[in-house]
């Protein structure tokens, strides 16, 4: 399907009474996949997308976008800002290619969502890149606080904080997927724009991205802006309960 979207730039954060740390080293792609209860073709993506979050080297997210709301069923996860980070993409591409289901990798190459091997074929055409990830970041939960940490190159960036629902089951009652029930993974529920009073360190209080099931953390430090969101410099993610 095809539609419209919307500007942003990620990074993901949740909570934890311990203090958490996740090297970033391993880190090998950045996953995001817009996709929409709506959309009959999205299931098979929401499902593949499942399946790279059990990976250790890959950080996934599922972005729900609201476009499709019109054809009878309203997106029940669906956020205006995932829409309009897909819309970002799409410009700096200068392609104005924005559809469902669509995996994003690195913040440069998209591809169909439900597709494992452009995906993976992306993910190699990406890491050929030595921008793309070659930051490493440092996720960490302590004192109400989440910090990322990494040691800036001096390259405009902004860091942000993504609060992400580990598994959400929906019963779709309407629409192009009525009768199905489909679980998401990793949806971005929460978004937080992390400050920085050392360059060295990120952080932003648990309070403002614990929301709606949020249970995970990540992080992304992205070239570009929120409305034109470029490579994706660095990541890391992590469970937190």
């Amino acid at each position: 399907m095809l539609g419209r979207s919307l500007a942003y730039v990620a990074l993901v954060a949740c909570a934890s009474v311990a203090t958490l740390s996740v090297g970033h080293a391993q880190t090998r792609a950045v996953i995001e996949l817009f996709t929409s209860q709506g959309c009959s073709s999205c299931p098979a993506a929401d499902k593949l997308i499942s399946e790279f979050a059990s990976d250790p080297t890959l950080v996934t997210m599922s972005l729900p976008i609201d476009y499709w709301d019109y054809l009878g069923w309203k997106d029940t996860l669906a956020d205006p800002r995932n829409t309009a980070r897909q819309r970002g993409y799409s410009k700096v591409r200068a392609d104005r290619e924005v559809y469902t289901p669509q995996v994003v990798v690195n913040g440069s190459y998209h591809v169909l969502g439900s597709d494992r091997a452009a995906i993976e074929k992306v993910i190699a055409k990406s890491r050929q890149n030595s921008s793309a990830l070659g930051l490493p970041v440092t996720l960490s939960v302590a004192g109400g606080k989440l910090t990322a940490s990494f040691a800036s190159d001096g390259r405009p960036a902004e860091v942000w904080a993504i609060g992400l629902a580990k598994s959400v089951t929906v019963a779709i009652g309407r629409g192009e997927n009525k009768g199905k029930t489909v679980a998401y993974h990793n949806v971005a529920r929460s978004w937080q724009k992390l400050t920085s009073s050392d360059g060295k360190t990120w952080t932003v209080p648990l309070n403002e991205i614990e929301v709606e099931g949020v249970n995970r953390a990540a992080v992304l430090v992205q070239g570009g802006t929120a409305e034109k969101p470029g490579l994706i410099f660095g990541a890391a993610i992590a469970s937190l309960r």
